[in-house]
């Protein structure tokens, strides 16, 4: 992967991401809070405004080798809305990996920015912060977003049995992961 310009690593043809602003509040607590989303999530009860308001407020300063987590806004670039968000969580400065979830809210599912914020930030991650590898943990039904992560160069690495659980009982999870090349 030949990295991008300097200043560049957050910025694609489609999307742009962003540390979360305060404007973002009501559109995180609108997805933090539908429940819908909680099964991939693993959030467990809603967040108050409250909550989300100092999260916003300390994101951005917060460093990844403390908070090991990072969160990014993913903006469309021909519309300037925020289309999804995507995070870097369970980060390992030992070992040098990280979780990598997205969310792309519904109206804006396949239109490509989805596997372009995965890209960008896969090369943030692999360019800038050295990172060795990134994994994904999906639900083995849902298809579209195994077709996402295929599509940015993730690999099935195996099946966690029972991982998940649903309101149907438990669901086997795909392990998926790519390397730094």
């Amino acid at each position: 992967m030949t990295p991008p310009a300097a200043g560049q690593w957050l910025d694609g043809h489609l999307v742009s991401l962003r540390a979360p602003e305060p404007e973002d509040l009501d559109t995180l607590y609108a997805w933090e809070n539908d429940a819908t989303l909680w099964e991939q999530s693993a959030t467990l009860a809603p967040y108050s405004r409250y909550a989300l308001r100092e999260y916003i407020a300390t994101a951005s300063t917060a460093d990844l080798y403390t908070s090991r987590q990072l969160r990014l806004m993913i903006d469309c670039k021909a519309t300037a809305r925020t289309v999804g968000i995507i995070d870097l969580y369970d980060f390992d400065p030992l070992h040098l990996h990280a979780g990598l979830g997205i969310l792309i809210d519904a109206g804006h599912r396949r239109r490509g920015f989805g596997r372009e914020a995965i890209h960008l930030i896969a090369a943030y991650a692999f360019g800038f912060l050295h990172l060795h590898l990134l994994y994904a943990h999906v639900a083995v039904h849902n298809a579209a977003s195994l077709r996402l992560f295929a599509a940015a160069g993730f690999h099935r690495c195996g099946i966690l049995p029972g991982w998940l659980r649903t309101p149907h009982g438990f669901a086997d999870a795909a392990l998926l992961a790519r390397l730094n090349p």
